[in-house]
């Protein structure tokens, strides 16, 4: 872990994965990530748990990284009803490692912008309470409330000029928004 003073932390964060059957003929097992482990040392798929059909495993430790840029998104998911982490992962085809975990985020924004591209599977873990403290020790850390400035605008008047108003085809100023017609000479036989 980096020093309190950074402006990036980062802690090694691991990824339980539950195997249930699933409930179709098409699908043989479903796949969801159910809990993070702070913390946690390297893994690759170690089971940890098995009871009837019901299989979870230490999938992967990925790092969950804060960066004081994001704190407002930071705020924004430990102010949740339930804080949670967001699990990002992709399938890979293989049995032995159906899933691929390649992100954890603490920011609900970056979770929806992988959700929004259709190509990952992202998971809402609940965040162990631990976690949740750490997170916000970063955010009094770091967190800057932005002043909202409304934007004025200038003092040009833009009554006094007329471009774009009626067709440049129409040489009168009578009635600057009447259409143009035909002249006999376009008229075609």
């Amino acid at each position: 872990m980096a020093a309190p003073e950074s402006r990036f932390q980062s802690i090694p964060l691991g990824v339980v994965v539950r195997r249930v059957p699933g409930v179709t003929r098409w699908a043989r097992w479903t796949w969801s990530a159910v809990a993070v482990l702070p913390g946690a040392g390297s893994a690759d798929w170690r089971v940890m748990r098995e009871q009837d059909d019901v299989t979870e495993y230490h999938a992967a430790t990925v790092p969950l990284e804060l960066y004081r840029t994001d704190t407002e998104a930071y705020l924004t998911g430990i102010s949740a009803k339930v804080p949670a982490i967001y699990v990002v992962m992709r399938e890979t085809g293989d049995d032995k490692a159906p899933l691929e975990v390649v992100l954890a985020t603490a920011s609900p924004y970056e979770g929806q912008d992988y959700a929004d591209s259709g190509e990952e599977i992202v998971e809402k873990v609940p965040m162990p309470e631990g976690l949740v403290a750490w997170i916000r020790d970063f955010v009094e850390l770091h967190h800057e409330e932005e002043v909202f400035v409304k934007r004025r605008r200038d003092k040009q008047r833009t009554d006094l000029v007329e471009d774009g108003i009626g067709d440049s085809r129409i040489s009168q100023l009578t009635d600057v928004y009447r259409a143009p017609t035909r002249s006999e000479k376009e008229t075609i036989h």
